[in-house]
This record gives structure tokens, sequence and C-alpha cells, in this order.
């Protein structure tokens, strides 16, 4: 008889959540450690894996456990490792996932944390029924997670699918955290929403609710506040953003021609402030032959369990040890 379940775990830089989910997608037990204090992988692996047989145990243990999923950053599916995760305490290489099959004796699978979501949202969520769909999560960073013909698109080392590492604006481009200028990432993360609000406002005079907020405490959620305000200079954002994610998305469609593009992530919840440009942007720069053809929809994951959906999703596939 086929296990009934599968657990997911979401690796921050802050908080791991995991959580055992069953076929429906329903999360049946869950719990967290912190990640920030393990300075020593040996010790996180090791507490990590007895929190996870607690909710193993709330479901009859792990011989009810098919496979687990790791969603991590600068996690490789090929290799199971997380590799020279900036964000994480631990440094190099780090074969996460054999180290954790070891501890708890149930197959894992490793992956980054936007391929994660792409996985959940085929499994449980937009794109139940899609072959060929791109996730676009828009939070601190920007990820992405590319689905062709069925299959997540990994690339021959594991490291496929980077988009918002894709260069947006060649000439006086921002700096990006991976030491390259003009990333994607840098203009239409949550993170690059507040840094156009503080250019703006900088090299402006426009009056804007924004100037009642000290200018290095701005973030993007005020940005969307006083846009839904009627602030003209907060939605002027707004458009800029997404104006350069709808050309940047007419780039991606073009070379891999999905039936839908997924937004997850923070920033989308700012609703028509986000979608009403990024699709106008999107169509205007198509090539004639996929305008009006590729859905822009939200994810219909619940954020908070998103992640841990995502992974899980990878856990149904985890072949036995």
């Amino acid at each position: 008889m086929e296990k009934p379940y599968a657990i997911g775990i979401d690796i921050g830089g802050t908080n791991t959540v995991f959580g055992v989910v069953d076929k429906r997608g329903h999360i049946i037990a869950q719990g967290s450690i912190k990640t920030a204090v393990h300075k020593e992988i040996n010790e996180y692996v090791n507490n990590l894996a007895i929190a996870l047989q607690e909710v193993m145990d709330q479901v009859g243990g792990s011989a009810n456990i098919k496979g687990v999923g790791v969603g991590a950053p600068n996690g490789n599916f090929f290799t199971g490792c997380i590799e020279f995760a900036p964000n994480l305490p631990w440094k190099g290489m780090i074969p996460l996932a054999q180290m954790l099959t070891d501890r708890i004796k149930v197959p894992v699978a490793l992956t980054n944390d936007a391929n994660a979501a792409a996985i959940g949202e085929m499994t449980y969520g937009a794109a139940r029924g899609m072959k060929d769909f791109i996730v676009i999560t828009l939070g601190t960073g920007v990820g992405s997670g590319i689905v062709v013909n069925g299959q997540l698109v990994y690339g021959h080392d594991g490291f496929a699918g980077e988009l918002g590492h894709t260069t947006i604006r060649r000439t006086n481009g921002r700096m990006c955290g991976c030491g390259r200028k003009g990333c994607l990432e840098t203009y239409t993360s949550a993170t690059g929403v507040a840094r156009t609000a503080k250019e703006f406002l900088s090299t402006r005079q426009d009056p804007s609710l924004l100037r009642n907020i000290s200018i290095d405490e701005i973030t993007s959620k005020d940005v969307a506040e006083a846009a839904q305000q009627g602030d003209a200079l907060a939605k002027e954002i707004f458009e800029y953003t997404g104006q350069l994610l709808g050309e940047a998305f007419a780039d991606f469609i073009a070379f891999s021609s999905p039936e839908a593009i997924i937004l997850f992530g923070g920033l989308t919840k700012a609703g028509s402030l986000i979608f009403d440009p990024v699709k106008t942007h999107m169509e205007d720069n198509l090539l004639p032959i996929f305008k009006n053809k590729v859905k822009l929809l939200m994810s219909e994951l619940k954020e908070s369990d998103a992640a841990v959906l995502g992974a899980s999703a990878l856990g149904w596939e985890v072949k036995e040890i």
C-alpha cells in the first residue's frame, strides 16, 4: 500500500519550517526550528531530525512517509547539496539530503526554494494540469522555477532558472548582491521597489505620502499602501516596476512559450497595482506569435504554507532508499 504522507521542509536564513502533507495538499502536522542559531551543520541536522521525528510520530512514524522534499537557497537537485548559500550560517558544499537521510532513514530530495514553489504549483496550485509554465517569486529577491513539457528545468549542473539575475538594465544598472549590475531583482523584488521609491523621492519634488516616512525605512509595503490611497508617486513606482517585469516576461516567453506565468510572493499582495502594468507591458513587448496566449496568474498556494507544500511535492517523487 502506498505511503500516505510526504514531508516538506523550507530552509530560510532565520527559520526552518516543515510539515507532514497528504496527497491533497493538506498539512497534517507541522513545526519549525531556528536556522540561524546553528553555526555548525551537524548540530542543525541533529536538531532538525529530532523535530521531524516528533511530527512523523503524529502520523504513525516514518513507515507512513513516502519521502522528504527540501527547498533551500542554492539547493542543487542533482547533488543533494546546498552549494555556497550566502544567507545561511554554513559555508561551502553541504550534503544536506544525504545527512538528513542518514538521520531519519527516509529518502530526501533537495532543490532551491523557487523550484520548490514551481513543483508546488504544479501539484497543488494554479499550474495543476499544465505542462509548460514559469513561476516567478517576488520577495526579497526574484526567483524562478521553469517547467517545460512537465519537467522542471535544472540545466546540466542543477542551477538553471536564475531569471532574477537576467540583466534588465545594461547601462547604469543597479548593483546586485550577486556582484553584477542591472539584474531584474534589483528593480522588481520587494527590495527593488523600496530602492525605486528612495530614488524617486531623492531626485524629484513631487508631493507624496511617502515623504512622511524616513527615506531609509521605506518598504515595498509602504509604497503599496500609499498607492492604494491614490498617491501618484507611489502608483508611478508600481507602473515602473511592472514595466520592467513585463519587458522581462516577454523575453522569458520567447524562449519557453509557457501556458502561464504564475506570480508568487509578498509583492503580489499589491494586486492590480502590479498585475495591470505587468500584463500591459508584457503584451506590448511580445512577438506577435505569442500575443494574447500566455496567462498571467496569481499563485493559488497560501503564502504561509506554500514553501512547505512546494517542498513536500518533491517528497512524493523521491526514490526509495
